[in-house]
């Protein structure tokens, strides 16, 4: 209980002040497609008149509608905040009004076209700069990304597509986003929605069916979305895995081989890229730090990097313990071992040293290789 001439602070008051300086910053949702036309856009605004019917605040920062009817109908009756404009040149061109959004503070903005460029002249460069100020005041974003903007993936689109994409956001702002959602098609029947006029007007739909939008085109650059989503879905689960301490719940297959500088390792690495291949998993292989003085080291982690593995040099003093910290780390569900003795980096055969990995990773596969040296 607390009197009136009590001198001392009020608790509650302190902790209100505490809350209200300790700004929590706004999610991303980022819906991700392989091509325009899949339906981004509309699936953006249907998540935001979803949430409009359920109570939050949401406003539309800035969509693009390109005129298409179903996502002309999906923007009717939300509240759009209206667009800048920005004379450049004798052009006015219209942007998204960055400060106004702030001000209006909603729970949720919608916000189309992450990696858009702004015009000269605006506040930031690029959109999803916008969109990071929007965030650091405590409102949630909800955008749309097609994967040829990714900038680590710009030459890998280049070389599928021919076009040199010239507007790209960095991985680490999609590396971010709280929640990634792919909006999937398939080449079939994106390339129909191009012919029924539901994207591009007749005239350019037809010039896109002849080049961005080929059947080739559409498969890989799905095939580029589904991979990377993957991965962000697989690194989640192994930092999950990890901070929960959990073991025999694996996101995919990951295959460790122990290489030595003998010709029989370039038996192991081959068997052991099989097996990744087979799982359509990642390789690694892992050597003693002393062997790159020995002959023959070089080739063999020649042949390794050839098989697109990743190498792991690990100290050589104790096999068990620095291979286990690796299936550890790693999340490594096979290991390839050579079932013979391996010099002085294992004064006991390969056998127990696959017992004793087995000991500390029940959920681990060992392969044993017999492999003669040449």
């Amino acid at each position: 209980m607390r009197f009136p001439d009590d001198p001392r602070p009020d608790p509650d008051a302190l902790l209100r002040k505490m809350q209200a300086a300790a700004q929590i910053r706004g999610r991303l949702r980022l819906y991700l497609g392989a091509a325009p036309g899949v339906g981004k856009t509309y699936a953006m605004l249907h998540e935001g008149r979803r949430r409009r019917d359920r109570g939050t605040d949401v406003v539309v920062g800035f969509a693009e509608t390109y005129n298409r009817p179903l996502t002309v109908e999906a923007l009717e009756g939300m509240e759009v905040i209206p667009r800048k404009r920005v004379e450049y040149q004798g052009v006015v061109l219209e942007e998204m009004d960055t400060d106004a959004v702030i001000a209006r503070h909603p729970q949720v903005a919608l916000v189309d076209e992450l990696a858009h460029t702004n015009a000269p002249g605006s506040k930031h460069e690029k959109r999803w700069q916008d969109i990071e100020e929007i965030r650091d005041a405590g409102i949630t974003v909800i955008s749309t990304l097609n994967i040829q903007h990714l900038e680590s993936l710009n030459d890998v689109v280049a070389g599928i597509t021919g076009i040199k994409v010239r507007e790209t956001v960095p991985d680490r702002v999609v590396d971010d986003a709280d929640e990634v959602e792919v909006v999937d098609i398939s080449p079939e029947a994106l390339q129909a929605r191009m012919r029924h006029g539901n994207i591009y007007p007749p005239d350019q739909a037809q010039r896109a069916l002849q080049g961005f939008f080929r059947a080739g085109n559409l498969a890989a650059l799905r095939e580029l979305v589904l991979k990377r989503v993957a991965l962000e879905v697989e690194q989640q689960l192994h930092e999950y895995m990890h901070e929960h301490r959990l073991e025999g719940w694996e996101a995919g297959e990951r295959v460790l081989v122990l290489l030595d500088n003998t010709p029989a390792s370039e038996v192991a690495i081959r068997r052991a890229w099989r097996l990744a291949h087979a799982f359509n998993g990642e390789l690694f292989a892992a050597y003693p730090a002393p062997l790159l003085r020995e002959q023959g080291m070089t080739h063999i982690l020649t042949v390794a990097l050839d098989l697109n593995a990743t190498t792991r040099e690990i100290p050589g003093g104790d096999l068990a313990a620095e291979l286990s910290a690796l299936i550890t780390a790693e999340s490594v569900t096979h290991v390839t071992l050579l079932a013979r003795p391996a010099g002085r980096f294992s004064l006991r055969p390969r056998r127990a040293l696959a017992e004793q990995l087995l000991t500390r990773h029940p959920h681990l596969d060992v392969h044993l290789v017999r492999a003669e040296p040449r």
